[in-house]
């Protein structure tokens, strides 16, 4: 299978599960939107996490329909079993972001494997910014 990159919804190429799971009933495949939907709704259960935020690619793909759900994360497919998740994240003023990092990093690859039974190589986290809970989201 050729190496996957791209944001969730643009890279709609399927991410087949591990050949154990299900294989007596016929193939499994995981899209990658799935991937970003766990991580996103695994990402704002970890305290201090305001928010996912996406990159220009995000905004553009918004215009074609690209969800909310999908923005500030990237999965790329690294060989046939292992996959990489990029996540890029706003966090709340006045956290630990390195604590904040690890535990995001630990809760994502954790419900990705449990979830899809694809092994997870390595959630990447970019910390894009900071800011107050109470601090609405600026447009430019």
């Amino acid at each position: 299978m050729e190496n996957q990159t791209g944001n969730a919804v643009a890279d709609t190429q399927d991410v087949a599960v591990s050949e154990t799971s299900g294989s007596q009933y016929g193939q499994i495949s995981i899209n990658n939107n799935v991937v970003a939907i766990i991580a996103h709704e695994t990402a704002k259960k970890v305290p201090g996490v305001v928010e996912l935020q996406g990159s220009l690619a995000d905004d553009l793909a918004g215009m074609i329909g690209k969800k909310a759900k999908d923005k500030g994360i990237r999965i790329e497919k690294e060989n046939e079993e292992l996959l990489t998740i990029d996540l890029t994240v706003v966090l709340e003023f006045g956290v630990k972001i390195p604590d904040i990092c690890v535990q995001l990093q630990s809760a994502v690859k954790e419900a990705v494997e449990n979830m899809t039974g694809q092994q997870v190589y390595a959630v990447n986290v970019v910390v894009q910014g900071i800011r107050n809970m109470g601090e609405k989201k600026v447009e430019d």
